[in-house]
């Protein structure tokens, strides 16, 4: 069951006294934010909306949103990091309370052998040193990554892998604590190394190296599409942290240096239909989310980032390299 910290939401109308509020949080915590709207009302008596449109992390909070509302405070629920606040808004946990132990002594008896790094998400943050007692008892080494930047140790994110990456020539394999396959194949792909989903609900070790490695095709297939390519849209992200203009324009001046004709785009949601609206582009570049690209079906090339790297080495006739080999993906 997903537990918020409500205390921490109350503590902060408490001391701040807001006319209204807003929340957000990931859609499959969606109905306990919902809940938290309505304690939130019935304890101080002002109105609590819920944002409920997607939000997929700390670079997508919707502040806008809220600026729009005019609450007095926003909260993004269930995307914890390293800091109490990005920008304007309150971060507020939301972990989740299923037991890893069945599941974690699963593990260890697949495993017997080997280095284990640790990670997880933010619902699962809390239980990471449970989880490694459990596998060192049933003689599992075990190793939990530094966290950096925005992230906790232990902790990645869809794009964001530091705590993976930087134990890379130190492991043998890693183990993601959660349902995550989106999380977990960005840690396979990250660190090319064999992971695993310890899954606590359907008390399940699952490895996602094959489903990893069908991503990295289907990326690396669209790079060479993209290659035959002559004109380019090149995106930037509306959302206030997928504002990666700066980005965007480098990638406009290397493509036209190497005689490619380039179109900028702006779109606050990057999706088929709404790309299928614009005329005359043989291939897109988004640096707003590199996830967009890699787990999204398109009808034409939509490099992230990393394959935009790898796409510029093979306009220059080489290799596109391990371009998704990387901490972090923008």
């Amino acid at each position: 069951m997903i537990v918020i910290d409500e205390e921490r939401i109350f503590n902060e109308i408490y001391a701040k006294k807001p006319q209204s509020v807003s929340l957000n949080g990931p859609e499959g915590i969606l109905a306990q934010v919902q809940q938290t709207a309505i304690n939130i009302t019935r304890k101080f008596d002002i109105p609590a909306f819920v944002i409920a449109d997607a939000t997929w992390g700390s670079c997508d909070i919707n502040e806008s949103g809220a600026r729009t509302l005019g609450a007095g405070i926003h909260f993004n629920i269930g995307h914890t990091v390293s800091m109490d606040t990005v920008g304007n808004t309150v971060m507020v946990d939301a972990y989740d309370d299923v037991s890893f132990d069945s599941v974690a002594l699963k593990c260890a008896r697949l495993l017997r052998s080997g280095i284990v790094a640790v990670v997880t998400d933010s619902q699962h943050l809390h239980q990471i040193q449970n989880v490694v007692k459990i596998l060192q008892k049933n003689g599992i080494r075990t190793i939990i990554g530094s966290g950096k930047g925005q992230l906790n140790d232990g902790q990645v994110f869809g794009c964001e892998f530091y705590p993976a990456t930087s134990l890379r020539d130190d492991v043998d394999s890693y183990v993601f604590l959660g349902q995550s396959n989106f999380h977990a194949a960005g840690v396979a792909l990250s660190t090319g190394k064999p992971t695993y989903v310890l899954d606590p609900y359907f008390n399940e070790v699952r490895e996602v190296s094959e489903f990893a490695e069908s991503l990295r095709k289907k990326a690396t297939l669209a790079i060479y599409k993209a290659a035959d390519a002559k004109r380019f849209g090149i995106i930037v992200g509306l959302k206030e942290g997928q504002l990666s203009k700066v980005v965007g324009l480098k990638f406009k001046r290397e493509l036209e240096s190497l005689g490619k004709e380039v179109e900028m785009f702006a779109l606050t949601d990057i999706t088929n239909e709404r790309l299928l609206n614009i005329r005359n582009v043989d291939a897109f570049i988004q640096v707003a989310c590199p996830r967009i690209s890699t787990d999204n079906r398109f009808d034409m090339p939509v490099l992230s980032t990393p394959q935009a790297q790898g796409l510029l080495r093979v306009l220059q006739g080489k290799d596109p390299q391990e371009y998704l080999m990387l901490p972090h993906w923008l």
